[in-house]
């Protein structure tokens, strides 16, 4: 990939959601590997590691800073981050977050950070200097202050954000329903009290990692089953490996069901 020049920055539409990556968590193409998907030519193959940026009504929210935050705000000229919103606490999910330092130089304020509290943890051991009575001189440190979530519903820049409790193989993880639309990323297993909360969402945005089975995400199949037992007008799917080539998956999808892709902007509601 080619690292996009700065130019003029700007913020997700207001009431938009921004897929700034769609992939798993080694990326397509996955290094080492020549495979059609890796060496395809098709743009909606490249795919960084699954995250969005959302526009609303007090600002951008990020969810989740993966390894290729950089790559991806640059991308999509994004110049500022108001708060970040954790699903869980992989690294695809986490370990972007020191790329984050520019912004904080810029405006000078801390980036509150909503998660929960494995989340928090594990932030506080990866990047430690950030978090020192001394902070290393230099080249700084993130930003940032912790705002702990659970499953009760809060308010964030404007929005009312309900949690959605997912199961990711033997984890727990969380989704997040924004008005109409639900984002549920990293996951193979929809818990009996979370289906309630996904009663009337317009638009789905799901874990579809690959044709075969996998312990910790939805299956393709799988991933149509549990869109049609929601309903939504519309489903995205996410988080998808080098199983997947866009254009020969996506014929064969039903109509309601599309595969997103790096750069992708869609309406909350």
């Amino acid at each position: 990939m080619t690292l996009p020049l700065p130019s003029s920055p700007r913020r997700p539409a207001l009431g938009s959601l921004l897929f700034l990556g769609t992939g798993t968590s080694v990326g397509v193409p996955m290094v080492g590997c020549a495979c059609p998907a890796c060496s395809s030519s098709d743009p909606r193959d490249r795919r960084t590691r699954t995250s969005v940026a959302i526009g609303l009504p007090g600002g951008t929210l990020l969810v989740d800073t993966t390894p290729d935050v950089r790559f991806q705000l640059l991308r999509e000229r994004i110049g500022a981050v108001d708060a970040v919103l954790y699903t869980h606490d992989h690294v695809d999910h986490v370990y972007g977050l020191d790329d984050l330092r520019p912004l904080c130089f810029l405006t000078k304020r801390k980036i509150p950070l909503y998660c929960e509290e494995r989340v928090e943890a594990r932030i506080r051991r990866a990047f430690d200097y950030a978090f020192e009575t001394a902070p290393p001189a230099g080249g700084g440190v993130p930003d940032v202050s912790f705002e702990r979530i659970g499953t009760d519903p809060f308010d964030l820049l404007g929005a009312r954000v309900v949690p959605l409790r997912l199961r990711h193989g033997p984890w727990t993880v969380l989704g997040f329903r924004f008005g109409s639309l639900a984002y549920c990323t990293d996951t193979n297993g929809i818990p009996d009290e979370t289906w309630p909360l996904l009663a009337g969402v317009e638009t789905l945005v799901l874990d579809g990692l690959r044709p075969r089975k996998h312990p910790t995400h939805f299956s393709l199949d799988e991933a149509v089953q549990a869109a049609r037992r929601v309903g939504a007008r519309r489903t995205l799917l996410v988080h998808m490996s080098h199983d997947v080539l866009h254009a020969e998956v996506a014929a064969r999808l039903p109509e309601s069901v599309e595969l997103a892709y790096d750069g992708l902007e869609v309406p909350l509601g």
